[in-house]
């Protein structure tokens, strides 16, 4: 008596081997291939403009520290953690992050929404990707692109004078850049998905993603706030991220970094919850 294949195969009798039937999936677990290709095309569609979506932040970012530190003379000291700092090395670290975040947010609230306004939306839809495996190119372009703009930002201030940005604890730079850039990722797609214009897109990055990045500690120690203020300034999660992005270079920070880390951990499992549920919903991408 002969084995008959399972249901969904056909026998390749030139060959001797058993073929899927069509339509029947042959990817069973992660589609690597079509990860990978995905990942590739969002990386190289901000490097075909490398000079807008790298160095034009880069230096924009430079000029920040630059204007701030002449306007302090470069005499100026900040108290964080404990320990006094010169502000040009408060400063430093606290850019690097910021242009790191701005610049996830911004690519990966392009993709989709492009996509949706221009009519392609299906070329992210139709491939044999999960949800997860679309979720996780998108974020990991926009992660990509953001620690190319952070290294190029580090570069130029490692060799600008009366700066020092050498690594205290590289770890730590390592996975508070990576919390930030993950966190800005995921909320660039939830905005994509949400937008239905350009114009939505850029509210939710001048009204929000602005006034929170600059609110957070970068340009000053909350310590030197009123009570009040700095409870408004620990409910900021881009506060926790500069902080201990900041403990990376100087070993000290306006907050534990262990209470941080377990922030943004866990704002990151909720966002990527929420971006997963609405893409594999189809929420405002299948309509």
């Amino acid at each position: 008596m002969t084995s008959q294949p399972p249901i969904g195969q056909i026998p390749d009798t030139a060959h001797g081997t058993v073929m899927n039937a069509p339509g029947v999936p042959v990817i069973r677990n992660v589609n690597w291939g079509g990860l990978r290709t995905l990942y590739i095309k969002e990386v190289r569609r901000f490097f075909k403009v490398q000079l807008q979506t790298i160095w034009a932040p880069a230096i924009q970012t430079l000029l920040y520290l630059i204007v701030f530190t002449v306007a302090m003379g470069g005499r100026s000291a900040v108290h964080v953690g404990g320990e006094t700092v010169a502000f040009a090395d408060f400063l430093a670290p606290g850019l690097i992050v910021m242009g790191m975040l701005t610049n996830a947010f911004a690519n990966a609230s392009f993709s989709l929404l492009v996509g949706k306004i221009q009519g392609t939306i299906v070329d992210y839809l139709m491939p044999p990707l999960s949800t997860a495996e679309l979720l996780a190119a998108l974020v990991g372009g926009a992660v990509t692109r953001a620690f190319c703009v952070g290294f190029a930002v580090w570069l130029a201030m490692l060799v600008w004078p009366g700066v020092h940005v050498l690594p205290h604890n590289p770890l730590a730079i390592l996975w508070f850049g990576l919390l930030g850039s993950v966190f800005l990722g995921l909320l660039g797609v939830l905005t994509s998905i949400w937008a239905e214009k350009f114009d939505h897109a850029a509210a939710v990055s001048n009204f929000v993603v602005g006034p929170l990045t600059l609110l957070s500690g970068t340009f000053y120690s909350v310590d030197r706030l009123a009570p009040a203020f700095q409870a408004i300034s620990h409910a900021n999660p881009f506060f926790y991220i500069i902080s201990g992005f900041r403990y990376g270079f100087l070993g000290a920070a306006d907050s534990p970094v262990w209470v941080g880390s377990l922030v943004i951990l866990a704002i990151d499992v909720a966002l990527g919850a929420l971006c997963y549920a609405l893409l594999k919903g189809g929420w405002r991408l299948k309509n």
